[in-house]
């Protein structure tokens, strides 16, 4: 059980009992159904079967207790597992069915909408170093998403994702889902303005793009959760060395 951390007002710790998972996914559907305008009786909850086989991290305001961020882990032994991932819904991962070092899923991102305070995404990306680095994890992967279905409104940071970060043929992810966009063929002759692309770029897709992660040639069309995802993969061996030692300063601050 990987040990609570703390960051200026926050702690991120994994959770512990069934009302700390009710918790996170009482948030969860706050920030992936709510938003869109679900009926809410007070007590909805954004659940799956993957929940039980997972660990769910929990930043918390130390002061009030507040829950103000999750996520959860989906630890696999290598690529052989890779079909009970939540990302194996909706692409082929064959090709990963080779890794062969352990690897972690990390899903179901959200901060609660009302907080806005980097120091959130700060101390979740140190627990997320923290559980790597205890799970020898070898690689980090998941669906990074995009609000809204519409491709156009995201031309500019799909073709920075088509012109400098698609996975490498070894682990290219295939086709499954029914409704998808494939942005690397229908932006083939779109250069990405770089500042606009960036500026469009999830957060979390962003930082994974920092470490050198990369994603498949087509975003998955969502239309319940009204998002397109991408499938995202990062090798930890391959992080440029810079980001590495930024993690680490972020672990180091932590306490």
């Amino acid at each position: 059980m990987m040990t609570p951390i703390c960051k200026g007002r926050y702690r991120a710790r994994l959770a512990e009992t069934p009302e700390d998972l009710r918790a996170a996914q009482r948030l969860r559907w706050l920030c992936f159904h709510g938003r869109n305008g679900a009926p809410d009786d007070g007590a909805q909850l954004d659940a799956d079967a993957l929940d039980p086989e997972c660990s769910h991290m929990l930043v918390e305001e130390l002061e009030t207790g507040r829950l103000v961020c999750t996520f959860r882990f989906l630890p696999l032994t290598d690529g052989s597992q890779i079909a009970r991932s939540y990302s194996a819904q909706f692409y082929d991962l064959d090709a990963l069915s080779r890794f062969d070092g352990p690897m972690v899923e990390m899903g179901r991102f959200c901060m609660d909408p009302a907080t806005h305070d980097p120091d959130i995404v700060r101390i979740a990306w140190a627990a997320m170093t923290r559980f790597v680095e205890e799970g020898g994890i070898e690689m980090l992967f998941g669906c990074s998403s995009f609000t809204g279905c519409e491709p156009g409104v995201h031309a500019e940071a799909f073709a920075m994702l088509k012109d400098r970060h698609l996975a490498p043929r070894r682990w290219w992810p295939r086709v499954k889902a029914p409704r998808v966009f494939r942005f690397a063929r229908a932006l083939r002759r779109h250069t990405a303005d770089p500042k606009q692309a960036m500026a469009a770029m999830p957060p979390l897709l962003r930082s994974y793009l920092a470490m050198g992660g990369w994603v498949s040639d087509h975003a998955v069309v969502d239309p319940v959760l009204r998002t397109m995802h991408v499938f995202t993969g990062v090798e930890i061996r391959a992080i440029p060395p810079a980001r590495k030692r930024m993690l680490a300063a972020l672990l180091d601050g932590a306490r």
